[in-house]
């Protein structure tokens, strides 16, 4: 999500032309006009000017016209007046503009009751006033608006195109979105689970922080700017973009909706997506921001509850998994029933978030999933201390981080436990801590000097191998396949090049030692 600097952004479209707005127009002004009947519908929209005289117009009109009558067929004849204003209500007209003087001197009584009655503003003008000027003003204003409107969707439409041929991601569309429409854009699925936001931040914070009730307001369609469009193809729908808030004309925003969820689906066809794909995005931007810690964890609450996580009164369980995909990992959550999101923050490695009821066990779930999870091939699930603060979830995530590291460094083929936590890595993740000090690089350097100047990694990997089993020749034969005179003699150049006795504690430590600081540096 970014924020467009207000000198970038577009002015948002002129709301269309209301009944109120019409009345303030300089020529309008000079008919004096009065407001005489339903004020309190002067912001309804007017699509058209129309003339007319005839009793029975409503047969002539569409819906949202103005209607300007002297009432010369009507007067005299309270009926057809009654008549007049029920139907110009019934074609669901804006207004009705009388001007007096012909043949009304005032007011007339029935027809301002029958539209008061109807909600029908009706509005007289007591200076004679030639209709035509204000037929040619409104109607110029209203073309000029809809070509502004065709204009628009057009610029959306190319710039949303170059972007997808360009290969842009989710969000990079979904920023144009916000930039030409001036309000906060929103992406969900059909659960009205959040997949992608764009707009100012504050803004789009201000919705996710009420995303319950706007998801379910924004449900039945547009309406006070929330406009939605429906996102899907192939007679399948499977999300939906809703613009919030948008301050321009009805008519301009769902155009403006309908291309962005044109290119949207587009885009998702043009790569290939998954179903899931960008509940995969979703959850990747939001545990990315949990681990940096650049946006505090409580600005990121409304975004974690608005994609569906549990936040209130839960135990949350920061994970870190190496060796098993997002894909592999989402299916044991849905298979266990384990309320979480997971995503991929590195090359690799799959950071989780598990969202646990206060009366659940939280190490024994944690356990149970990580079991399933590593079923069938190797993979390190390594955990952070339980929270029950939100605030605490960025430090438990970086936790996991760091004890997947450290356990990365070790060989391959030795037993770890089925969740690895901090208490686990002892030394190794002490030094993994350590690994940028210049004093323990240059140590690293001078105790190892004698390994790490030789092409031939071999030598480095029994002794990492033999240091990791605690010295174990036996096992260290075995995991690396060779014979224990074979294993001997590599032992002995390897003291050798280093000067050291392997057979003494100290000495064996401080090499062991340096070989983890060397493998921390190395990542």
């Amino acid at each position: 999500m970014t924020t467009v600097p207000e000198s970038r952004r577009p002015l948002a479209p002129e709301p269309a032309l209301s009944v109120r707005q019409v009345l303030t127009l300089e020529r309008v002004l000079a008919g004096e006009p009065e407001v005489v009947a339903g004020a309190a519908q002067l912001d309804r929209p007017v699509r058209w000017v129309h003339v007319a005289e005839a009793a029975d117009v409503g047969v002539m009109l569409s819906g949202g016209e103005m209607v300007l009558t002297t009432g010369v067929l009507l007067a005299g004849d309270e009926s057809r007046q009654a008549e007049y204003i029920q139907s110009l209500h019934r074609a669901e007209a804006a207004a009705v503009v009388l001007g007096l003087g012909r043949a009304f001197p005032a007011p007339p009584e029935v027809m301002r009751r029958a539209a008061e009655r109807c909600g029908l503003p009706l509005v007289v003008l007591h200076r004679p006033f030639p209709f035509a000027e204000l037929t040619e003003e409104v109607q110029s204003r209203l073309v000029r608006r809809k070509y502004a409107a065709i204009s628009l969707s057009e610029t959306v439409r190319t710039a949303l195109t170059g972007l997808i041929t360009a290969g842009a991601p989710l969000q990079r569309l979904l920023d144009e979105v916000a930039r030409h429409s001036g309000c906060p854009v929103v992406v969900t699925n059909l659960a009205h689970r959040v997949l992608g936001t764009a707009g100012e931040r504050s803004a789009v914070d201000d919705v996710l922080r009420d995303w319950e009730r706007i998801a379910r307001q924004a449900g039945g369609g547009a309406g006070d700017g929330w406009i939605p469009a429906e996102l899907g193809g192939r007679g399948e729908r499977w999300g939906r973009l809703l613009l919030c808030g948008y301050r321009g004309d009805a008519a301009t925003g769902r155009l403006l909706a309908d291309r962005a969820a044109e290119a949207l689906v587009l885009h998702r066809m043009l790569g290939g997506a998954r179903a899931d794909s960008w509940e995969e995005q979703s959850a990747q931007s939001l545990l990315t921001d949990l681990v940096s810690g650049v946006v505090p964890a409580r600005q990121l609450l409304p975004r974690a509850r608005a994609a569906g996580l549990p936040v209130n009164r839960r135990t949350f369980v920061p994970l870190v998994v190496q060796g098993r995909g997002t894909e592999r990992v989402d299916r044991v959550l849905r298979l266990l029933g384990l309320p979480g999101i997971a995503a991929e923050v590195a090359d690799g490695a799959a950071a989780v978030l598990l969202s646990l009821a206060r009366d659940q066990d939280a190490d024994a779930l944690t356990t149970h999933f990580a079991t399933r999870l590593r079923d069938g091939a190797p993979a390190v699930v390594a955990a952070a201390a339980a929270r029950t603060a939100w605030e605490d979830v960025p430090a438990g995530l970086r936790e996991a981080r760091h004890v997947a590291d450290a356990v990365a460094g070790l060989p391959a083929g030795l037993d770890r436990p089925a969740v690895v936590r901090l208490k686990d890595v002892h030394l190794r993740g002490l030094i993994r801590l350590l690994r940028d000090d210049p004093q323990v690089q240059s140590f690293a350097e001078r105790e190892l000097d004698g390994l790490l100047c030789d092409a031939e990694p071999e030598l480095l990997n029994v002794l990492r191998t033999y240091l990791a089993t605690g010295r174990n020749k036996s096992r260290t034969a075995r995991l690396h396949h060779v014979s224990r005179p074979a294993l001997y003699r590599r032992l002995e150049a390897i003291q050798g090049r280093l000067g050291v006795d392997l057979d003494d504690f100290e000495q064996a430590a401080s090499v062991h030692i340096a070989l983890l600081a060397h493998d921390a540096q190395q990542g």
